[in-house]
């Protein structure tokens, strides 16, 4: 029996248009993965792995081929079916955190939940407490973010994109904003969630971060010229 993969692009292309130049962003993305991969997604900036991310997280749509996510076709869906299933099979870790200054850490885990009418909210409490216990930041579930420093704020981030037990976690620059101490960190936690069963797509330009992930898709030019298993060098390895 063959398991049909998680994430299945075929024919992908997205075109920008902008004062009558167009922009060839993606052309022919023919990409699949699997439930449980750890993929990290390179490539210079410009070259499109940024808006490959955005296409995988439904936060954009294609100009031609088709996206089919956890056995969902989703070409064809309007915005609203794409929120909905954007919220229940997609977690994302933004380099910016995204966090809400107004909203506690408790209430900022919660809020994609509140958009989930399946859960309860006895579930949706149970859901945050046990998502901050996994990033160690059960401590601080009543502070703003605020008084967090950076790496902790992106363990809320963490925490909020795995709360709802989604299919995939979307990481773009899960690092970009961290020292190297706290970089290390978010990247043992991301290694730990994997080890765990969670499927992870990183974009990232850090060589090294590139590295904790099992396959490496580089991107340039909005073409995939490479893909294959991630082979650590001894300098790289953790």
């Amino acid at each position: 029996m063959t398991t049909k993969p998680l994430i299945d692009l075929q024919g992908i292309k997205k075109v920008f248009y902008a004062n009558d130049i167009e922009t060839h962003a993606l052309q022919d993305i023919n990409l699949q993965i699997n439930r449980g991969e750890y993929v990290s997604i390179s490539g210079p900036s410009g070259c499109g792995k940024s808006t490959l991310l955005s296409l995988l997280g439904l936060l954009d749509t294609a100009s031609e081929g088709s996206y089919t996510l956890a056995g969902t076709p989703t070409t064809h869906l309007d915005r609203a079916q794409r929120a909905q299933i954007r919220n229940k099979e997609i977690g994302f870790i933004f380099q910016s955190f995204n966090l809400i200054s107004e909203l506690t850490v408790e209430e900022n885990v919660e809020l994609p939940l509140t958009y989930r009418k399946d859960l309860s909210v006895k579930q949706r409490s149970e859901m945050v407490k046990q998502a901050l216990a996994r990033v160690e930041m059960s401590h601080r579930l009543s502070h703003f973010p605020s008084q967090l420093s950076g790496g902790q704020q992106q363990r809320v981030a963490i925490a909020r994109a795995i709360a709802g037990s989604p299919s995939v976690l979307m990481a773009d620059e899960p690092t970009g904003n961290l020292d190297s101490k706290n970089a290390q960190i978010v990247m043992n936690l991301l290694d730990e969630l994997h080890e765990q069963g969670a499927t992870i797509c990183m974009v990232t330009h850090d060589p090294r971060s590139a590295s904790r992930a099992k396959r490496n898709i580089e991107i340039f030019d909005g073409k995939v010229v490479s893909d294959h298993p991630v082979v650590v060098p001894s300098a790289l390895a953790v």
